[in-house]
């Protein structure tokens, strides 16, 4: 991937701007740009992972410490048997590829989703990318895979309810934060922008607890497309952008500075 970290963000964000700690991004449009250019799906999967390894550079260069990206839904196996198989040999090849490059460049990987169903070569993998990369400290990569936001707060709450019924914790606990603990995100800070890309403006179960306050940034381009320029876009939307979280005066949430040298 050629990742050079420490870079500066570049004539296009200016000499001085603030960054959102968090970014998520739904990485939506593939199979209508293939579409557009009379490709074949699959190739609009492929350039949406050329996508993905820019997209991990722009946020280190320009200092984003965490990074979610929805890969694939718990309702994308509802498409055709070829594309998922098409999916999952992409995804292998990614961490086949890139994962050494990521943990040289001080990447942790991250994975939420659930695994029970997957093939045992996947998990073991998704598994692999972890452990390696467990102890960096630079970018934290956070993988939504076979993911649902409904399915995380159903099993968030289902482990509240075991403590609950194991007297380990009272109904009185229950609280927004308790929840949170619970969560597969629990100990990282909630998005503070999410991205979604190919002109759609809806979440599709993406981090529907954790983006509650996050600012939102529709794109009308697909993911394949999707570059430097798109992403600085999108992060000089979010730096005009005021944020009350539902008081009156406005609130600046974690940020990161990122000076040009």
């Amino acid at each position: 991937m050629s990742i050079r970290p420490g870079e500066h963000a570049g004539p296009e964000l200016g000499p001085t701007v603030r960054v959102p700690a968090h970014v998520g991004i739904i990485m939506d449009g593939n199979g209508r740009w293939a579409a557009a250019r009379g490709l074949p799906r699959l190739e609009g999967h492929r350039r949406g992972v050329e996508a993905l390894r820019r997209t991990v550079r722009a946020a280190i260069d320009v200092g984003v410490r965490y990074l979610t990206v929805y890969s694939f839904s718990s309702e994308n196996w509802a498409r055709p048997a070829q594309e998922i198989s098409d999916l999952m040999g992409l995804l292998r090849r990614f961490i086949r590829n890139d994962l050494a490059d990521l943990h040289r460049n001080g990447v942790r990987i991250k994975i939420i989703g659930e695994r029970d169903g997957l093939a045992p070569d996947i998990c073991s993998l998704l598994l692999e990318a972890e452990d390696l990369t467990r102890n960096n400290g630079g970018l934290t990569l956070i993988v939504a895979f076979n993911y649902g936001g409904r399915q995380e707060l159903v099993m968030a709450l289902q482990k509240i309810a075991r403590k609950i019924a194991a007297r380990v914790l009272t109904s009185a606990d229950l609280t927004p934060e308790l929840v949170a603990q619970h969560l597969e995100t629990a100990g990282i800070p909630d998005p503070d922008l999410v991205i979604r890309t190919s002109g759609e403006q809806r979440m599709s179960n993406f981090l529907l607890w954790q983006a509650a306050y996050a600012e939102l940034v529709f794109l009308p381009i697909h993911w394949p497309d999707f570059d430097r320029a798109a992403f600085d876009l999108a992060l000089m939307q979010f730096a005009v952008r005021e944020r009350r979280f539902g008081g009156v005066t406005g609130k600046t949430a974690p940020l990161t500075v990122k000076t040009a040298s």
